[in-house]
C-alpha cells in the first residue's frame, strides 16, 4: 500500500516541480513594481520547489526503508 502510494504521488511531485522550473525559466522584470513582484514570486517558487524536493526526498527515504526493512 505505502509503496503504491509513494509511486503514484511521484509523476505529480515531478510535474509540479517542472513547473516551477518553467516558472522560473519565465520570470521577467520591466519596471520597478514587475521587480517586486518578481522577487515575491521567485521567492515562492522556490520555496514550493523545496517543498517538493522534500516530498519526494521523504517518499523516498520511506520506500528505501520498506523495502530494506525487511
Amino acid at each position: 500500500e505505502d509503496v503504491m502510494k509513494i509511486l503514484e504521488e511521484a509523476p505529480n511531485a515531478r510535474k509540479a516541480l517542472r513547473e516551477n522550473y518553467d516558472n522560473l525559466l519565465n520570470v521577467s522584470c520591466s519596471n520597478v513594481k514587475a521587480l517586486e513582484e518578481t522577487k515575491k514570486f521567485t521567492a515562492q517558487s522556490l520555496a514550493s520547489v523545496a517543498y517538493q524536493i522534500s516530498t519526494l526526498a521523504s517518499s523516498v527515504l520511506s520506500l528505501l526503508d520498506i523495502l530494506f526493512s525487511g
